[in-house]
């Protein structure tokens, strides 16, 4: 997507190129300070006025660049866009990483859902475009960062014995009801939100997903709740070879899962 090195059609393209190079001659040294200031820029046109206010034309303007500059660096609008989700997931994922986590995965699973819903409704248009805009099928590598932190609280949850589904359905179904449920919210007048609706679907996924207590040491577990709780621990095991951990989760998937349909999995755990 970027290509700082594109040679363009004046004459003065190259005399410029030279001059921003440094004292090696290695690389463009206003590049990235033009990159941070054109995504910081392109956010605040976002937060003030949508996708609409992104134009090239007002954000080479707000961030003191001329147009080609961004076309350089970015190829696209779309491009320009990418970038700026990117941003603001990266800023999302700041405050995620500076929540301490606690002995309770269950709660920090609430603190993380309301910290997803407060980023919604503080930077509706941003997380419109981060969850709700952009192109089917694609992930930027930040979304992906960001469902594999709510992957692993969900796996801290199954290791505490707490998780009553596999841990795939409930990563997924936290996410589907976050998501849901912060665009509901962006999508209604600020006068007309029921201030409950965000609690009871936090609480209702939770109580999908999650048994109410750790099972006491005298008493036996069901099979599924102790299937998904062992899976979960897997990764943590030597004592197997690849292939039987391989062959074990998958008969630990049949017992947590026995109505799904399952394959033979070559990867290992």
């Amino acid at each position: 997507m970027e290509r700082g090195d594109v040679i363009a059609p004046d004459a003065n393209r190259d005399a410029n190129h030279d001059a921003n190079r440094d004292r090696d001659g290695n690389r463009d040294v206003n590049r990235d300070g033009n990159r941070d200031r054109i995504v910081t820029a392109a956010a605040r046109l976002l937060s003030e006025g949508g996708p609409d206010a992104v134009s090239t034309r007002a954000v080479s303007s707000a961030a003191g660049v001329q147009p080609p500059t961004i076309y350089r660096l970015f190829g696209d609008k779309q491009g320009l866009l990418d970038a700026v989700v990117a941003h603001g997931f990266t800023e999302y994922l700041s405050s995620k990483t500076a929540e301490e986590p606690t002995d309770d995965p269950v709660a920090d699973l609430r603190a993380g859902w309301d910290l997803h819903i407060g980023l919604g409704l503080a930077n509706p248009a941003l997380y419109s475009l981060m969850y709700g805009g952009h192109r089917p099928g694609i992930s930027s590598p930040a979304s992906v960062a960001a469902f594999e932190m709510l992957a692993r609280l969900i796996r801290r949850i199954a290791e505490a014995g707490r998780l009553a589904i596999p841990e795939e359905r409930a990563a997924a179904l936290v996410h589907a009801a976050g998501c849901g449920t912060t665009l509901t919210l962006i999508a209604t007048p600020e006068d007309r939100r029921d201030p409950e609706l965000s609690r009871t679907a936090r609480e209702a996924a939770i109580a999908a997903i999650t048994t109410d207590a750790p099972a006491p040491a005298s008493a036996e577990p069901g099979p599924v709740a102790a299937a998904v709780t062992l899976r979960a621990a897997l990764p943590r095991t030597d004592a197997l070879t690849a292939s039987e951990r391989g062959l074990l989760r998958e008969w630990l998937d049949r017992i947590a899962d026995p109505a799904a349909p399952h394959r033979h999995r070559a990867e290992t755990p």
